[in-house]
């Protein structure tokens, strides 16, 4: 059975989860107050219609609450954000995600009903200034304020040794969750497990300790 989704604001981020969804499968309501947006996505979600999203008789029309997962991707109107959210909070919708445009956006829309706040522009940022500081970090994604998770090449550091070898957790607070080489993955691989080159380790762990991790174990010179 199909999921249901809906998408209220198609800029950017909301255009391209609208995309992603419709590409799987998904059933998706696009909803924009720009009729040159919605016209754009007509003939990729499964509806697009203009609508106002900060009038709840409009979404009570839409039938907003008959929707599995509810993403509100407006973007500069932060008032407008709130309001949608305060609105689907009330209305009782499953699952409300919300796209925050700073953290004092967020604070408001997680206190006011909001399930999931994401920061994109924020989440981003992280991500390229990380890959950026070195070759072996290929990926690096937010799991709450404090907690992330990596994915990182096994540096010239590592290959040859074990995880009992490294002894990452015991080191640097890390765990590692598994171990990708290509396309096979190794979860909760074995402590005696031998690291070889082209591996890829994915750990999780407080950033300090991530940071610690990487300056010491993954960041070579070049």
């Amino acid at each position: 059975m199909k999921r249901e989704f809906a998408v209220i604001g198609l800029g950017r981020f909301g255009g391209s989860i609208c995309y992603e969804l419709s590409k799987e499968g998904m059933n998706v309501l696009a909803i924009d107050i720009s009729e040159d947006k919605v016209n754009e996505f007509k003939n990729v979600a499964s509806h697009a219609v203009i609508a106002d999203s900060t009038d709840e008789a409009t979404l009570k029309e839409l039938g907003i609450t008959n929707f599995d997962h509810v993403i509100v991707a407006i973007g500069d109107n932060i008032q407008a954000s709130i309001l949608t959210t305060v609105i689907l909070s009330e209305l009782g919708v499953n699952k409300i995600t919300v796209k925050a445009n700073n953290d004092y956006h967020a604070k408001i829309v997680n206190k006011i009903g909001a399930h999931h706040v994401v920061h994109p522009e924020r989440d981003m940022g992280r991500r390229i200034a990380h890959s950026i500081i070195s070759n072996n970090i290929l990926d690096y994604l937010e799991l709450s304020e404090d907690h992330s998770i990596v994915e990182v090449k096994v540096s010239h550091k590592m290959i040859g040794k074990s995880l009992v070898d490294l002894d990452i957790r015991a080191n640097y607070g890390c765990n590692v969750v598994a171990i990708r080489q290509g396309n096979d993955i190794n979860v909760s691989p074995r402590a005696d497990e031998v690291l070889q080159e082209q591996e890829v380790l994915i750990v999780i762990g407080s950033d300090k300790d991530i940071a610690r991790f990487e300056k010491e174990l993954v960041i070579e010179d070049d």
